[in-house]
């Protein structure tokens, strides 16, 4: 990538196209603390909904000094849009296609396979002992969860940002001291960032006892009926709790966080309940499926 081509993509992040993120990736072998290549990057990875994308957040913010910035990067306009020029082109491609003659096919009506009753039953069998069901089930329910995908954070959800930061924390290189000049900015920024870190260990903690105090939603017997009377309103943090939030436990493998984070969620949201029960019943599955 040559000056030129870098100096078009500062001004028109948009039009970054897949070979170009490459690109930086090796750009930033080379020189890891080129801040404006990382921003770079991640809009390219975003764009891909690349699974490198949620990593690669979490290493250009163990790079960057003012991760505000970073945030309100990351949930800019300009970062979330779709490339214009390519969404007309795509527009335009379908506008272009002529119908020459159409056919109506009618539906053709399958046939029951046979059923070989000791042929099932070997199968079965062989299906339980290599897994493959377990697999299978695994896989649906990471699919369901979008496990891996890029994290989409809203302006209104920095303290799933900062839970999220957790993951990137580094952990103490030993390495030779260099020179005292070095020691002292160390100190500067490590007496800058204790602030920051105490106010997201607060809000970590404040959440944390909204989950633990949250009634737990238990199974609703067929035989008989339940209402649910939660007064939210008590030490109210629930405007804490986040889909984003939710599938950030999830990234980090904290299941049963996950799990009340939903429950929460359906008590917030109970026109979606349907759905974060499925998503509780993917994550029992896949928990139990990690666990054997």
């Amino acid at each position: 990538m040559n000056v030129t081509d870098y100096t078009y993509l500062i001004n028109k992040p948009d039009t970054i196209s897949e070979k170009q993120t490459d690109a930086l990736g090796i750009v930033l072998d080379e020189f890891p603390y080129f801040q404006s290549a990382r921003a770079l990057r991640l809009k390219g990875l975003f764009n891909q909904n690349s699974f490198r994308y949620n990593y690669a957040l979490k290493v250009t913010a163990s790079h960057t000094t003012d991760r505000t910035v970073l945030f309100d990067f990351i949930t800019s306009d300009t970062f979330v849009a779709i490339q214009k020029g390519l969404y007309d082109k795509k527009v335009l491609e379908l506008l272009d296609i002529s119908v020459v003659d159409c056919e109506i096919i009618k539906p053709e009506i399958p046939l029951e396979p046979k059923i070989n009753t000791i042929e099932q039953s070997i199968l079965t069998t062989i299906k339980e002992a290599t897994g493959i069901e377990e697999e299978s089930n695994t896989k649906i329910a990471e699919e369901n969860l979008e496990i891996g995908k890029p994290l989409g954070f809203a302006r209104d959800e920095k303290h799933s940002f900062q839970e999220w930061l957790q993951l990137s924390r580094i952990q103490p290189i030993n390495r030779e001291p260099e020179t005292n000049k070095i020691n002292e900015l160390d100190q500067k920024s490590v007496a800058k960032t204790v602030p920051v870190e105490d106010e997201k260990k607060k809000k970590a903690e404040l959440i944390d006892k909204f989950i633990e105090a949250s009634p737990k939603i238990s199974p609703i017997k067929q035989s008989t009926e339940t209402a649910f009377h939660i007064d939210l309103n008590k030490s109210d943090n629930s405007y804490l709790m986040t889909e984003t939030l939710a599938r950030v436990y999830l990234e980090q493998k904290k299941y049963l966080k996950a799990i009340q984070a939903y429950e929460i969620l359906i008590l917030k949201y109970p026109e979606k309940s349907s759905f974060f029960a499925d998503r509780i019943s993917d994550i029992k599955s896949l928990q139990q499926n990690n666990n054997n």
